[in-house]
């Protein structure tokens, strides 16, 4: 069987990469926020309060969007500050892109294959025609080079890479693969990378403490437990998240883990660059008026590289993968070959599934030491062959980069690990 034949429809897209619905939430928000735009995609993808939204009273609906809106705003300004082609990086099913198109700006989004499934036709659809030749939308993988470079082979010009709400899904691993991949795409084009994740922890807890008073620990401890149920990895252990216990530290270690990387950071102040705020009406004076002090306290960040400064980019280039398979009674065995990611996880599943679905499979065994690399994705192709399989999923043969993620996650200790 030639996995690069099978059929992946969307449902198993969306099993692979859960995460991507949260997307539909922001759409949701945006529109409750007064956007335009945002409301005519949401008519366009059917969607409403009950199949995105998750918060269950006025207060929370309320602080959610000028959250969002405030990150929203602040980052498509300051990337039309910059003049270059803005490349959003996931761009979810946001309006961005007709703003910009209405503005005769350059804009390319990038998701989840999943996403731009459903985000392409129904936003394009909404541009005037005689615009839509500045819009593209493509899938790819972040972790991924080759995938990134055959969207920016196309670009001309310096670019602004933008990402809000990436880097807390990623293991450290990730993000390191991230920072690799932009380094070098920033190397090659010129222009920057503008992100609001690394201290969106601290702009959640301050705007939360504004709307809420005293009961906003109580609440923030439940959003914890929520954003936790998203991802698989604790959100402690990300260098790149920067925590309000331990900001000053944090901040200086995810600096230098951008600089590990051959990036620098420079943080820019929300304040002195947010746009005026339609959902701050929705609060009371009072607290619409503690919500813009405490923008002094909080940053998004500009990377850009380190001249001169060159890194080993092993492991980054190949976007092959394959899969050499033997059923032998109950029992799959499975040898994986290059990059196990977003793009490729959904064809294992997908072969899996076939398999599983015409013969019994009690166990799998698959050999890693031709696998380069496995992303969150990958990792949760194989959750999905372990819940599926009596006697589990058992991987061997791991090289220290597979090892370490595994780690990273707490894997190690959920899938069975053979020499």
């Amino acid at each position: 069987m030639d996995i690069n034949e099978l059929t992946i429809d969307q449902n198993l897209l969306e099993r692979i990469n859960p995460v991507f619905n949260t997307a539909k939430m922001t759409l949701f928000q945006l529109s409750a926020a007064g956007d335009r735009d945002a409301v005519r995609i949401s008519e366009k993808l059917g969607l409403t309060l009950e199949n995105t939204n998750r918060v269950s009273t006025p207060e929370e609906m309320i602080h959610n969007i000028i959250v969002l809106e405030t990150r929203f705003r602040t980052m498509g300004a300051l990337a039309e500050e910059t003049g270059f082609t803005e490349v959003d990086l996931p761009c979810g099913y946001t309006p961005r892109a007709i703003e910009f198109a209405r503005k005769g700006k350059k804009f390319v989004g990038l998701d989840l294959p999943a996403a731009i499934a459903e985000a392409k036709p129904a936003i394009t659809s909404l541009i005037d025609e005689d615009k839509r030749h500045l819009v593209r939308f493509e899938g790819c993988d972040a972790t991924n080079y080759e995938s990134l470079k055959k969207v920016f082979d196309s670009i001309s010009g310096e670019v602004c890479i933008t990402t809000e709400g990436l880097l807390m899904y990623f293991t450290d691993s990730e993000a390191g693969q991230l920072c690799d991949n932009i380094r070098r795409i920033l190397q090659e084009h010129g222009g920057c990378w503008i992100t609001a994740d690394p201290e969106t922890a601290i702009q959640y807890v301050l705007t939360t403490r504004a709307i809420y008073g005293d009961r906003f620990m109580e609440v923030l401890l439940r959003d914890k437990k929520q954003a936790q149920d998203k991802s698989d990895v604790p959100v402690s252990a990300r260098t790149l998240v920067v925590s309000t216990t331990n900001a000053e530290e944090n901040i200086r270690n995810a600096m230098m883990f951008f600089a590990g990387h051959g990036l620098k950071a420079e943080r820019m102040i929300v304040g002195e660059h947010v746009p005026e705020l339609a959902s701050l009406k929705m609060a009371g004076p009072e607290q619409a008026e503690e919500i813009r002090k405490t923008m002094g306290q909080y940053a998004y960040w500009k990377i850009t590289p380190i001249a001169g400064k060159q890194l080993d980019t092993t492991g980054t280039q190949s976007d092959h993968f394959d899969v050499k398979a033997e059923l032998n009674e109950e029992k799959l065995s499975l040898q994986l070959l290059g990059r196990l990611d977003t793009l490729t996880a959904p064809a294992l599943i997908a072969f899996f599934e076939k398999t599983s679905g015409e013969n019994t499979i009690r166990e799998v065994d698959i050999d890693c030491s031709l696998l380069d690399y496995i992303s969150s994705a990958g990792l949760r192709a194989l959750l999905m062959m372990q819940k599926r399989c009596e006697e589990g999923v058992t991987i061997r043969n791991i090289n220290e980069v597979v090892k370490e993620i595994l780690e990273q996650t707490g894997f190690d200790s959920i899938l069975n690990i053979a020499g």
